[in-house]
């Protein structure tokens, strides 16, 4: 039977943050998406997606924090 490695705290908060840096930058690219329906088209729908991008940014930003107060 194989003996499973066990990852430190440390460890295991730097994946978390590369897998969630991933969920920033899907916030970043839906602001910046409504950004640019805002610009070209409509305000209206354009600022339904800014608000979503905002929405992933803090909620993912939460998360983070979250997890490296309990690490420390």
């Amino acid at each position: 039977m194989k003996l499973k490695r066990r990852l430190t705290g440390s460890e295991e908060f730097e994946i978390m943050k590369l897998v969630l840096d991933k969920f920033l930058w899907i916030g970043t690219i839906a602001m910046g998406f409504g950004l640019y329906l805002s610009i070209a088209q409509d305000v209206t729908e354009g600022m339904y997606y800014i608000l979503a991008g905002a929405l992933v940014l803090v909620t993912f930003a939460f998360i983070i924090i979250r997890e490296f107060e309990r690490i420390r």
